[in-house]
This record gives C-alpha cells, sequence and structure tokens, in this order.
C-alpha cells in the first residue's frame, strides 16, 4: 500500500492511497496549493488509526 502524491489539472496537488492490488482505495477529496500541505494531509490519514467508526 502507497500514497501517490500528483498535481491535478487545476495545478493543484492531490494524494490517492493504492492498495496492494493496485486499487484505489482513498483519496485526498481536495486539491492543495501546497504540496507540504497535501502531505500534512496524509499524516493526518496516517495517524488516524485510533478514530473511531460510527454507523449509523
Amino acid at each position: 500500500m502507497y500514497y501517490h502524491v500528483y498535481k491535478d489539472a487545476a495545478n493543484q496537488w492531490r494524494w490517492t492511497l493504492i492498495a496492494a492490488n493496485n486499487k484505489k482505495i482513498a483519496n485526498s477529496g481536495e486539491g492543495y496549493f501546497n504540496k507540504a500541505d497535501c502531505l500534512s494531509a496524509i499524516e493526518l490519514v496516517k495517524g488516524s488509526a485510533s478514530a473511531p467508526v460510527r454507523e449509523s
């Protein structure tokens, strides 16, 4: 599994999480003007392992 960081058509930074089978399983959902902000968003996702799962 890995994060793919790239620039979109609007020249903003985005990330996609790619599974071991090369399927996309998550993405940034928004573009970032600064690459550092995009990388910070990845770190937030990585650090969210203890976040609760809520069902409705």
